[in-house]
């Protein structure tokens, strides 16, 4: 046997061993369930110092070999976000359980009664990068939505998630569940995950979260459905009528909460009825927090003059989702000229309007196709936790069955089930 058909035999027993504890999982009750979470907070909590120790032989392997800074960002935890990772575990317990929900119901003039339900997918396969957190989101989301999970955190985490995937399966068998409902393929690399995007009949949903590169991989590659997760090339609009202390407040968050995530703005429009008055002041305040600005001509000029340094934006920067301290800063006339740039360079993300004007903020909100459109509000927002969600495995930027955070309702499908008393169809 050659070395790839080790791999892709490895990979597929695993991918078959969570297909079996699927099936454990999509009639578990609601409180076993909980219960199994529960454990994974009490122990991420419990074994900080573990987790800790692990991800510094991760950054410290990252420091070595180059690992980007936005990404050492994401991949570092320590006993606050670890406290606010169990948090979220939290969260996910005490929201109701998807599975079994009636979505629709009615009696059919011939007695027939219909009902749609969710239920869950099934085998859900995540591929990510240098995002530990994600190990422990997609984990409690699939479980809570009665999902087995299979994970490829990346070499980046390895050390990390490899606590981290035995902290959660040690919970599932506390509350009497299989262990493989939740495994991860990280010892086989980059072959593993070519393995799991054709495990077709096996696993039944990929869900890639991370750079374009590895998310046009899996969506090019997959014979396996995929829900993509697109890049954030998010926009902030400043309308001519916008209140600029909001304006400038909310324009800071969407950029500097935290750069290294897809919910931060790398786009800021003006009006240039508002651009003399409002860019002066943003721009400093940027240049001031050692925010690296790509300019338009007009947006130039007005830096200049502010005495802020900046430099001319290309075309390819107003595609770029820099996950960095960088922005493009651009110049329009218009409310048209706004939705028509971010027609043409936005990814579908997130785009906020900050406007006083109605009439304004209805057609943005109408007219801007995004998975999420914010008025008056911070791009940051777009967070599973922030929706509601309790967390989310990704950002879907697509249109089929999930758009926008993806929690719980979106990690299930649903089926009819018809109840009648001995109808034949003529």
């Amino acid at each position: 046997m050659s070395g790839s058909d080790a791999v892709r035999d490895a990979v597929r027993e695993v991918a078959g061993r969570a297909k079996q504890a699927a099936r454990a999982l999509a009639t578990a009750p609601r409180d076993q369930k909980d219960a199994a979470l529960t454990a994974l907070a009490q122990a991420l909590v419990a074994n900080a110092d573990r987790i800790v120790a692990a991800n510094t032989e991760d950054l410290e392997r990252g420091a070595r070999t180059g690992l980007a800074p936005n990404l050492a960002d994401r991949l570092r935890l320590d006993e606050a976000r670890i406290g606010g990772i169990a948090d979220a575990v939290r969260d996910i317990v005490r929201l109701p359980d998807p599975v079994g929900e009636v979505v629709r119901g009615s009696t059919l003039p011939n007695g027939l009664t219909l009902r749609q339900v969710r239920v869950p997918m099934g085998v859900i396969g995540m591929v990510y990068e240098a995002r530990p957190n994600v190990t422990i989101d997609a984990a409690a989301l699939a479980l809570k939505s009665g999902n087995a999970a299979v994970l490829r955190g990346g070499s980046a985490a390895e050390s990390t998630n490899t606590v981290l995937v035995g902290l959660i399966r040690e919970a599932l068998e506390s509350a009497g569940l299989p262990a493989d409902a939740v495994a991860t393929i990280d010892p086989w690399g980059r072959e593993g995950v070519q393995h799991l995007m054709r495990a077709r009949g096996l696993v039944d949903l990929l869900v890639p979260r991370g750079g374009a590169g590895l998310i046009k991989t899996v969506v090019e590659n997959s014979t396996v459905p995929v829900i993509e997760t697109g890049t954030g090339n998010c926009h902030v609009y400043v309308d001519a009528s916008a209140d600029q202390a909001m304006a400038l407040e909310v324009t800071m968050n969407a950029k500097l909460r935290r750069t290294s995530v897809c919910n931060a703005a790398e786009t800021l429009l003006v009006h240039a009825d508002a651009a003399q008055t409002f860019l002066p002041a943003v721009l400093s305040a940027l240049a001031g927090q050692e925010v690296r600005i790509h300019a338009d001509a007009r947006a130039l000029e007005i830096a200049r003059q502010a005495g802020v340094k900046a430099e001319p934006a290309t075309e390819e920067d107003w595609y770029t989702e820099y996950l960095a301290a960088e922005i493009a800063v651009g110049v329009v006339d218009s409310l048209d000229e706004a939705i028509a740039h971010i027609r043409t360079y936005s990814s579908g993300h997130t785009e906020a309007i900050l406007t006083s004007d109605l009439r304004a903020a209805n057609r943005f909100t109408a007219e801007v196709d995004s998975a999420v459109v914010a008025v008056n509000a911070s791009t940051a927002f777009t967070d599973g936790a922030q929706f509601g969600l309790g967390a989310e495995v990704g950002i879907s930027t697509q249109k089929l069955h999930a758009r926008g955070p993806m929690g719980l309702a979106e990690l299930t499908s649903t089926k009819w089930i018809v109840t009648g008393d001995g109808q034949t169809r003529p």
